[in-house]
């Protein structure tokens, strides 16, 4: 292997860091008209009039839309492989508001000022409803976010929107009940996480027209191009075979690109008018109604020996929707396949969920996608077994981690085919001295330094469901062009994909050219979501480089005038090793343009029946003072079996993020409402995420296994670093003040508070 495995700088890195225009705002034309949302203030409302004529008298504004105005076909944003889990509960406009915040008109307008000055001439009358806000009062409530007859569900997920229930699922393996009753320990506790901002750089952001044939074309900040195309037809009710999207680079996304956020309105406005149209939300809209993470509350009892030995696991989660079912029927599953499958040896497990709806902002897939707030419990339980029966934190888990070989019944019966779990464990505890340091100790100025673990794993794309296809087409002038239809969010799968390509071609990398992604031109991809675009578009570039070997031989073959049976193919000629003579790739390609020959390419799919698991071990050291209850993670470990790792540079760097968000997610981020359900989180001064300066020393290993049904033996990253930073500094701070804090952010206040209260202050 040349490339894979190698650590290659990305493909876009230059065209980015010198500022190319490649972003959708950059591609935006000068004539396109500027869309605003008027957004409700309220979190549950009816509309019971608009007045619009002010508006429309502004110049420069050229029209105002209403619920009067938009199609009346339910739909999903949620960007999943059809028929979309998540139920069909969303309108483009809709007469109801279920969140502060939900769209109540569109303004179309020559400047941004003149939208804007629109948008304070629009007088609407409500009649405000009184919201719920609290998820756990949520099932079976008399307040119904979602009164309508047309809610539509296409699957069977347990929806029942006259329970404000958006699904509802369980399984079970093995008798929960009868192995607890003969555990020397059951230990029960409820743990909470919160909603959490993607915060990418990049706001939502869409630019639309119609093309010379009057095709809808869509350029869009997505994961999604493919499901952007379905959902837009489903919205606007017009045919997939009238709408193209095309996806430039895109300024980040970590899961929240997986909706379709900003993409209907522009879309409308252009069918409505004519006219090229483009909306570009705020940093204040973009946190405020855009697709966060899930917020939680979860349930675990874990039965355990003397020992240590964990026999079963129960967990219970409820998950928040907020006022949309986006994701809801998905990310819930996660929380409990991907946490309680990290133990081998149980003898019953038990997941039980529901989703509901409430009149706060609805959520969407951010980077873990459930399995982040699962491991979140389940792990933090694990480590207070630990502490109740005096053990280590980290040989509970040697005792009891999924081991390669291993069938999970908790996930799906997949075979557990690479891990590489223990030797991740074994390598963290060295790099972080984990015997010496474990579990706390007081410095000179009072404070505490501690350590914390936790054990995460995550997928390899959807099993069974997802597919990606990609073309490689040989030029005329002996390149490649590799055409995807899977999305680089800046982690780099272009450069990826390349340097499979480039070793299954015997080719440079530089002899292949990426493209992607137009609906029009790409071979279909589901997106880069679930973590699927290593393992499941790798694969399908190892099968396609394959099928156009193959045939670049027989062509070859046919230039020499003999069988392909009697040439080889090294990368750079056909030759025939009997006499010596040969042709090169350059002429290969340059006879496929002429006369009655044709261009050599090649496509090939992919989709696996089983997810294989990557794993990872993080560790947290802290800092804490007792007197204020500050946090500091002065340095954090994770070692990461993701298989073979294709990059080294692009996969630590991923890790490094994941940690990052991970660490914001523990210490930092905090989702706040009104009492009468308005966010209070608009901008980065109310939303505090983690800096440089607050994220200590991040150290990252790799212990690779290899997944025999991966490309070239790799499997996942994305997702899976995100999950160890919550229960592992969790763990430390419970090291450092015999405290567990079952809720996340933990925040200062309430370390100091909790101490002062144990020293009886």
């Amino acid at each position: 292997m040349g490339y894979v495995n190698s650590r290659i700088r990305k493909k876009d890195a230059m065209g980015l860091v010198t500022g190319k225009p490649v972003y959708t705002s950059d591609l935006i034309s000068k004539n396109a008209l500027v869309v605003k949302l008027l957004r409700s203030p309220h979190a549950h409302a009816l509309v019971e009039r608009i007045d619009t004529k002010a508006a429309l008298l502004i110049p420069g504004v050229v029209a105002v839309y209403t619920w009067e105005d938009v199609p009346r076909s339910r739909f999903t944003t949620a960007g999943q492989t059809y028929p979309e889990p998540s139920p069909y509960d969303r309108l483009i406009l809709d007469r109801r508001l279920r969140c502060a915040g939900d769209p109540v008109a569109i303004v179309a307008a020559e400047s941004q000022e003149a939208a804007l000055k629109a948008l304070r001439l629009i007088k609407v009358d409500y009649q405000v409803l009184e919201p719920l806000l609290d998820f756990t009062q949520a099932l079976d409530n008399p307040i119904l976010v979602h009164p309508e007859e047309d809610f539509r569900p296409l699957c069977p997920v347990g929806a029942d929107n006259r329970r404000n229930l958006c699904s509802a699922s369980s399984f079970e393996t093995g008798d929960v009940e009868e192995v607890f009753a003969k555990c020397d320990l059951v230990l029960e506790r409820t743990y909470r996480t919160k909603a959490n901002n993607q915060a990418m750089m990049e706001t939502f952001r869409t630019y639309s027209y119609l093309d010379e044939y009057g095709r809808l074309t869509v350029v869009s900040s997505t994961q999604v191009p493919f499901h952007v195309r379905r959902i837009l037809s489903n919205a606007l009710e017009i045919p997939k075979a009238q709408i193209r999207v095309i996806k430039p680079r895109i300024g980040g996304g970590f899961g929240a690109k997986q909706s379709v956020v900003s993409e209907q309105f522009s879309a409308f406005v252009t069918l409505k008018t004519g006219r090229p149209a483009c909306i570009i939300y705020t940093r204040e809209e973009s946190m405020t109604n855009g697709s966060p993470r899930h917020q939680m509350e979860l349930r675990a009892r874990i039965g355990a020996d003397r020992e240590g030995l964990i026999r079963a696991i129960d967990l219970y989660a409820l998950s928040n929707a907020g006022a949309y079912g986006d994701h809801g029927p998905t990310t819930i599953g996660l929380a409990g396949h991907k946490s309680l499958s990290l133990y081998g040896g149980l003898e019953a497990a038990r997941f039980t969920c529901d989703v509901v709806y409430t009149n706060t902002m609805g959520a969407g897939a951010y980077r873990g996608y459930g399995a982040t707030q699962g491991i979140f419990a389940v792990e933090s339980a694990v480590n207070e077994v630990a502490a109740a029966l005096n053990l280590d934190p980290c040989t509970i888990r040697e005792k009891n981690m999924v081991a390669q070989g291993q069938t999970m019944p908790t996930y799906y019966n997949e075979p557990c085919n690479s891990c590489a779990l223990d030797r991740c464990m074994a390598r963290a505890k060295e790099l972080m001295d984990w015997e010496r340091k474990y579990p706390a100790r007081k410095l000179d100025n009072g404070h505490i330094r501690a350590v914390g673990v936790a054990m995460s794993m995550q997928g390899s794309g959807i099993s069974g469901v997802d597919i990606a296809s990609v073309e490689i087409r040989l030029g005329d002038g002996g390149f490649y062009t590799l055409l995807v239809g899977c999305t680089d969010m800046g982690t780099g799968c272009d450069t990826i994909l390349a340097q499979m390509a480039a070793d299954c071609l015997d080719c440079s990398i530089d002899q292949i050219a990426v493209r992607g992604v137009d609906t029009d031109q790409s071979p279909y991809d589901t997106g880069s979501y679930a973590s699927s675009t290593t393992y499941v578009t790798g694969m399908a570039v190892v099968k396609t480089c394959q099928e156009l070997r193959e045939k670049i031989l027989a062509a070859g073959a046919r230039l020499l005038g003999v069988s392909p049976e009697r040439a080889e193919f090294d990368g750079g000629r056909v030759f025939l090793p009997a006499d010596g003579r040969e042709v090169s790739l350059t002429a290969i390609g340059e006879a496929g343009v002429m006369g009655d020959s044709r261009a050599l390419s090649a496509t090939q799919a992919h989709s696996s029946p089983i997810s294989p698991p990557p794993f990872m071990v993080g560790m947290a050291e802290i800092d804490l003072d007792p007197d204020t209850g500050e946090v500091d993670v002065v340095d954090y470990v994770a070692v990461v079996d993701c298989g073979t790792v294709v990059n080294p540079n692009l996969a630590t760097v991923q890790t490094e993020g994941g940690i990052a968000q991970g660490i914001g997610m523990a210490l930092y981020e905090d989702i706040q409402y009104s009492p009468q359900g308005q966010p209070r989180n608009n901008s980065f001064l109310q939303y505090k995420i983690p800096t440089r300066l607050d994220l200590g020393k991040i150290r990252v290993a790799f212990e690779s296994s290899y997944e025999p049904t991966g490309p070239f033996g790799a499997k996942s990253i994305g997702e899976l670093v995100i999950n160890t930073p919550a229960p592992a500094i969790a763990n430390a701070v419970a090291n450092a003040t015999g405290l567990f804090f079952r809720e996340l952010p933990i925040k200062a206040e309430d370390i100091a508070l909790g101490l002062a209260r144990r020293d009886g202050g």
